[in-house]
Protein backbone atom coordinates (compact mmCIF):
# COMPACT_ATOMS: atom_id res chain seq x y z
CA UNK A 1 0.00 0.00 0.00
CA UNK A 2 1.49 3.17 -1.11
CA UNK A 3 0.79 6.20 1.62
CA UNK A 4 0.87 9.68 0.82
CA UNK A 5 1.96 11.36 3.94
CA UNK A 6 0.00 14.80 4.21
CA UNK A 7 1.63 17.37 6.53
CA UNK A 8 -0.02 20.69 7.03
CA UNK A 9 2.50 24.02 7.72
CA UNK A 10 1.26 27.11 9.18
CA UNK A 11 4.21 29.36 10.30
CA UNK A 12 5.42 26.57 12.24
CA UNK A 13 8.49 25.71 10.80
CA UNK A 14 10.24 24.23 14.22
CA UNK A 15 7.65 22.01 14.60
CA UNK A 16 7.29 20.60 11.09
CA UNK A 17 11.24 20.34 10.76
CA UNK A 18 10.98 17.87 14.05
CA UNK A 19 8.12 16.23 12.42
CA UNK A 20 9.94 15.34 9.20
CA UNK A 21 12.79 14.00 10.90
CA UNK A 22 11.00 11.52 12.99
CA UNK A 23 9.42 10.37 9.97
CA UNK A 24 12.58 9.46 8.19
CA UNK A 25 13.16 6.99 10.88
CA UNK A 26 10.08 4.87 9.81
CA UNK A 27 10.60 1.45 9.04
CA UNK A 28 7.44 1.26 6.91
CA UNK A 29 8.79 2.13 2.91
CA UNK A 30 6.28 2.24 0.82
CA UNK A 31 4.87 6.28 1.37
CA UNK A 32 6.11 10.04 0.63
CA UNK A 33 5.88 13.09 2.24
CA UNK A 34 3.66 15.55 1.10
CA UNK A 35 4.16 18.81 2.67
CA UNK A 36 1.64 21.51 1.60
CA UNK A 37 2.60 25.11 3.25
CA UNK A 38 -0.71 27.21 4.01
CA UNK A 39 0.65 30.13 3.00
CA UNK A 40 3.34 30.87 5.74
CA UNK A 41 4.74 34.37 6.35
CA UNK A 42 7.96 32.57 8.86
CA UNK A 43 11.03 31.08 6.65
CA UNK A 44 9.46 27.90 7.03
CA UNK A 45 9.91 27.28 3.09
CA UNK A 46 12.82 28.26 2.55
CA UNK A 47 13.91 25.85 6.15
CA UNK A 48 12.26 22.82 4.90
CA UNK A 49 13.20 22.66 1.24
CA UNK A 50 17.22 23.08 2.65
CA UNK A 51 16.58 20.23 5.48
CA UNK A 52 14.46 18.18 3.01
CA UNK A 53 14.47 18.89 -0.64
CA UNK A 54 13.53 15.80 -1.61
CA UNK A 55 10.12 15.74 0.10
CA UNK A 56 6.58 17.12 -2.47
CA UNK A 57 6.16 20.36 -1.02
CA UNK A 58 3.22 22.56 -2.23
CA UNK A 59 2.47 25.83 -1.61
CA UNK A 60 -1.04 27.58 -1.18
CA UNK A 61 -1.66 30.99 -1.87
CA UNK A 62 -3.37 31.84 1.17
CA UNK A 63 -4.50 30.43 4.52
CA UNK A 64 -6.90 27.69 3.62
CA UNK A 65 -7.25 26.21 7.30
CA UNK A 66 -6.61 22.44 8.36
CA UNK A 67 -9.51 21.25 5.80
CA UNK A 68 -8.27 23.08 2.74
CA UNK A 69 -4.60 22.41 3.01
CA UNK A 70 -5.42 18.71 3.54
CA UNK A 71 -7.88 18.60 0.51
CA UNK A 72 -5.00 20.22 -1.36
CA UNK A 73 -2.79 17.63 -0.11
CA UNK A 74 -5.85 14.93 -0.86
CA UNK A 75 -6.20 16.02 -4.21
CA UNK A 76 -2.39 15.57 -5.24
CA UNK A 77 -2.77 11.47 -3.74
CA UNK A 78 -5.89 10.56 -5.90
CA UNK A 79 -3.65 12.37 -8.93
CA UNK A 80 -0.26 10.25 -8.45
CA UNK A 81 -2.93 7.51 -7.44
CA UNK A 82 -1.77 6.43 -4.40
CA UNK A 83 -3.14 3.45 -2.26
CA UNK A 84 -3.78 5.43 0.89
CA UNK A 85 -3.47 9.18 2.91
CA UNK A 86 -2.23 10.08 6.33
CA UNK A 87 -3.36 13.27 7.61
CA UNK A 88 -0.84 14.23 9.98
CA UNK A 89 0.10 17.21 12.15
CA UNK A 90 3.11 18.96 11.86
CA UNK A 91 3.39 19.33 15.76
CA UNK A 92 3.80 15.14 16.57
CA UNK A 93 6.58 12.99 16.02
CA UNK A 94 6.02 9.47 15.74
CA UNK A 95 7.33 6.44 16.64
CA UNK A 96 9.30 3.92 13.99
CA UNK A 97 6.34 1.39 13.83
CA UNK A 98 3.30 3.31 13.81
CA UNK A 99 2.91 3.84 9.80
CA UNK A 100 3.47 0.24 9.45
CA UNK A 101 0.97 -0.70 12.26
CA UNK A 102 -1.04 1.37 10.31
CA UNK A 103 -1.10 -0.23 7.11
CA UNK A 104 -1.14 -3.33 8.66
CA UNK A 105 -4.44 -2.95 9.93
CA UNK A 106 -5.91 -1.02 7.28
CA UNK A 107 -4.95 -3.64 4.37
CA UNK A 108 -6.89 -6.25 6.88
CA UNK A 109 -10.49 -5.93 5.58
CA UNK A 110 -11.33 -3.91 2.38
CA UNK A 111 -14.24 -2.61 4.49
CA UNK A 112 -11.61 -0.98 6.60
CA UNK A 113 -11.87 2.49 5.70
CA UNK A 114 -9.89 5.12 8.15
CA UNK A 115 -7.35 3.97 11.13
CA UNK A 116 -5.87 5.79 13.43
CA UNK A 117 -3.16 5.22 16.42
CA UNK A 118 -2.72 6.29 20.23
CA UNK A 119 -1.81 9.67 20.24
CA UNK A 120 0.07 11.08 23.53
CA UNK A 121 0.78 14.60 24.98
CA UNK A 122 4.51 14.85 23.86
CA UNK A 123 5.29 16.73 27.13
CA UNK A 124 3.74 13.60 29.35
CA UNK A 125 4.53 10.69 26.85
CA UNK A 126 2.73 8.01 28.94
CA UNK A 127 -0.22 10.30 29.09
CA UNK A 128 -3.12 9.60 26.22
CA UNK A 129 -4.49 12.60 24.95
CA UNK A 130 -6.50 10.17 21.91
CA UNK A 131 -7.42 6.53 21.54
CA UNK A 132 -10.05 7.25 18.68
CA UNK A 133 -13.12 9.69 19.37
CA UNK A 134 -16.66 8.38 20.51
CA UNK A 135 -20.15 10.17 19.59
CA UNK A 136 -22.60 10.80 21.79
CA UNK A 137 -25.30 11.07 19.37
CA UNK A 138 -28.35 11.52 22.20
CA UNK A 139 -26.32 14.91 23.93
CA UNK A 140 -24.84 15.99 20.74
CA UNK A 141 -21.00 15.66 22.32
CA UNK A 142 -18.20 13.93 21.04
CA UNK A 143 -15.10 13.10 22.91
CA UNK A 144 -11.81 11.48 22.63
CA UNK A 145 -11.78 7.98 24.37
CA UNK A 146 -8.96 7.82 26.71
CA UNK A 147 -8.46 11.44 27.48
CA UNK A 148 -5.55 12.31 29.84
CA UNK A 149 -5.45 8.51 31.11
CA UNK A 150 -1.81 6.64 31.60
CA UNK A 151 -1.39 3.83 29.32
CA UNK A 152 -1.90 0.96 30.60
CA UNK A 153 -2.68 -1.52 28.17
CA UNK A 154 -6.20 -1.01 28.88
CA UNK A 155 -7.21 -0.62 25.12
CA UNK A 156 -5.04 -3.41 24.07
CA UNK A 157 -3.23 -4.82 20.96
CA UNK A 158 -5.44 -5.47 18.51
CA UNK A 159 -7.63 -2.60 16.79
CA UNK A 160 -10.67 -1.95 17.68
CA UNK A 161 -13.64 -0.20 16.44
CA UNK A 162 -14.05 3.49 17.38
CA UNK A 163 -16.80 6.42 16.19
CA UNK A 164 -14.18 8.48 14.64
CA UNK A 165 -10.22 9.09 14.39
CA UNK A 166 -8.57 12.64 15.22
CA UNK A 167 -7.52 14.33 12.37
CA UNK A 168 -4.05 15.05 14.12
CA UNK A 169 -3.33 11.40 12.35
CA UNK A 170 -5.94 9.78 10.27
CA UNK A 171 -5.48 7.35 7.74
CA UNK A 172 -7.83 6.79 5.14
CA UNK A 173 -7.98 4.70 1.94
CA UNK A 174 -7.91 6.55 -0.72
CA UNK A 175 -10.80 4.44 -2.44
CA UNK A 176 -13.14 5.20 0.65
CA UNK A 177 -12.31 9.14 -0.26
CA UNK A 178 -13.54 8.60 -4.41
CA UNK A 179 -16.64 7.51 -2.54
CA UNK A 180 -17.26 9.68 -0.14
CA UNK A 181 -15.70 12.55 -1.09
CA UNK A 182 -12.94 15.25 0.38
CA UNK A 183 -13.17 17.07 3.92
CA UNK A 184 -16.13 19.95 3.91
CA UNK A 185 -14.45 22.70 3.38
CA UNK A 186 -17.25 24.77 5.37
CA UNK A 187 -15.41 23.45 8.50
CA UNK A 188 -12.20 24.95 8.09
CA UNK A 189 -10.71 23.76 11.03
CA UNK A 190 -12.16 21.64 13.91
CA UNK A 191 -15.24 19.01 13.65
CA UNK A 192 -14.44 17.81 10.10
CA UNK A 193 -12.58 14.62 10.58
CA UNK A 194 -15.28 13.62 13.23
CA UNK A 195 -17.91 13.97 10.01
CA UNK A 196 -15.43 12.57 7.39
CA UNK A 197 -15.59 9.70 9.60
CA UNK A 198 -19.48 9.32 9.88
CA UNK A 199 -19.95 10.27 6.24
CA UNK A 200 -17.65 6.87 6.19
CA UNK A 201 -19.12 5.09 8.34
CA UNK A 202 -22.49 5.24 6.60
CA UNK A 203 -21.03 4.11 3.85
CA UNK A 204 -20.17 0.62 5.20
CA UNK A 205 -16.57 1.30 6.19
CA UNK A 206 -14.81 0.76 9.29
CA UNK A 207 -13.23 2.96 11.34
CA UNK A 208 -10.02 1.87 13.75
CA UNK A 209 -7.84 2.91 16.21
CA UNK A 210 -4.67 0.89 16.10
CA UNK A 211 -3.06 0.80 19.95
CA UNK A 212 0.04 -0.12 19.29
CA UNK A 213 0.96 2.58 16.68
CA UNK A 214 2.15 5.41 18.62
CA UNK A 215 2.88 9.31 18.35
CA UNK A 216 3.32 12.14 20.75
CA UNK A 217 1.36 15.56 19.98
CA UNK A 218 2.49 18.76 21.60
CA UNK A 219 -0.88 19.80 22.07
CA UNK A 220 -1.81 22.75 24.95
CA UNK A 221 -5.29 21.92 25.98
CA UNK A 222 -4.64 25.13 28.19
CA UNK A 223 -4.13 27.42 25.07
CA UNK A 224 -6.39 26.00 23.38
CA UNK A 225 -8.96 26.86 25.87
CA UNK A 226 -8.20 30.20 26.77
CA UNK A 227 -8.33 30.78 22.77
CA UNK A 228 -11.39 32.63 21.27
CA UNK A 229 -10.55 31.32 18.13
CA UNK A 230 -10.92 28.22 18.75
CA UNK A 231 -14.04 28.67 20.97
CA UNK A 232 -15.43 30.28 17.70
CA UNK A 233 -14.64 27.17 15.37
CA UNK A 234 -15.65 24.42 17.82
CA UNK A 235 -18.95 26.34 18.88
CA UNK A 236 -20.46 26.96 15.46
CA UNK A 237 -18.88 23.23 14.34
CA UNK A 238 -20.72 21.40 16.25
CA UNK A 239 -23.75 23.32 15.13
CA UNK A 240 -22.58 22.35 11.53
CA UNK A 241 -21.19 19.06 12.55
CA UNK A 242 -24.85 18.32 13.66
CA UNK A 243 -26.91 19.72 10.69
CA UNK A 244 -24.18 17.54 7.99
CA UNK A 245 -24.66 14.58 9.89
CA UNK A 246 -28.36 14.55 10.02
CA UNK A 247 -28.88 14.53 13.39
CA UNK A 248 -32.02 14.57 15.50
CA UNK A 249 -34.04 17.07 17.87
CA UNK A 250 -32.70 15.99 20.83
CA UNK A 251 -29.00 16.32 20.57
CA UNK A 252 -29.49 20.20 19.09
CA UNK A 253 -31.54 21.07 21.65
CA UNK A 254 -28.78 19.70 24.39
CA UNK A 255 -26.51 21.89 22.35
CA UNK A 256 -28.41 24.59 22.28
CA UNK A 257 -29.15 24.21 26.30
CA UNK A 258 -24.83 23.32 27.00
CA UNK A 259 -24.39 26.82 24.91
CA UNK A 260 -27.10 28.92 26.78
CA UNK A 261 -25.72 27.49 30.29
CA UNK A 262 -21.97 28.42 29.39
CA UNK A 263 -22.79 31.77 28.32
CA UNK A 264 -25.23 32.37 31.34
CA UNK A 265 -22.61 31.31 33.71
CA UNK A 266 -19.80 33.45 31.26
CA UNK A 267 -22.00 36.79 31.70
CA UNK A 268 -23.04 36.19 35.03
CA UNK A 269 -20.19 34.46 37.45
CA UNK A 270 -17.41 37.21 38.70
CA UNK A 271 -15.24 34.05 38.89
CA UNK A 272 -15.58 33.73 34.85
CA UNK A 273 -15.33 37.51 34.12
CA UNK A 274 -12.34 36.85 32.24
CA UNK A 275 -14.08 34.71 29.41
CA UNK A 276 -15.71 37.93 28.06
CA UNK A 277 -13.05 37.49 24.58
CA UNK A 278 -14.36 33.51 24.38
CA UNK A 279 -18.06 34.57 25.36
CA UNK A 280 -18.24 37.09 22.43
CA UNK A 281 -16.54 34.68 19.84
CA UNK A 282 -19.79 32.22 20.95
CA UNK A 283 -21.80 34.94 20.06
CA UNK A 284 -20.34 35.60 16.79
CA UNK A 285 -20.33 31.72 16.27
CA UNK A 286 -23.79 31.17 17.09
CA UNK A 287 -24.77 33.95 14.39
CA UNK A 288 -22.64 33.12 12.11
CA UNK A 289 -24.37 29.62 11.99
CA UNK A 290 -27.48 30.93 11.80
CA UNK A 291 -26.51 32.92 8.79
CA UNK A 292 -24.63 30.38 7.03
CA UNK A 293 -21.49 31.95 7.40
CA UNK A 294 -18.90 29.05 7.00
CA UNK A 295 -15.68 28.76 6.22
CA UNK A 296 -12.65 30.91 7.64
CA UNK A 297 -13.76 33.72 9.92
CA UNK A 298 -11.65 36.09 11.75
CA UNK A 299 -13.10 36.49 15.51
CA UNK A 300 -13.89 39.70 16.98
Amino acid sequence: MNVAVIILNWNGRDDTLACLRSLHTVDYPHFEIVLVDNHSTDDSVAAIRAEFPDITLIETETNLGFVGGNNIGLRYAQEKLFDAALLLNNDTEVSPEFLRLLVDAAAADPKIGIVGPSIFYFDAPATLWSAGGKIDWRNGVTSMVGLNEKDTGQFGTAPRPVDFVTGCALLIKLNVVAQIGLLDDRFFAYYEETEWCVRAARAGYQILHVPAAKIWHKISPQAREASPQVHYYMTRNRLLFLNAARAGLRPRLRTALDYARTLFSWSVKPKWRHKAPQRRAMWQAIGDYRRGHFGRVDVI
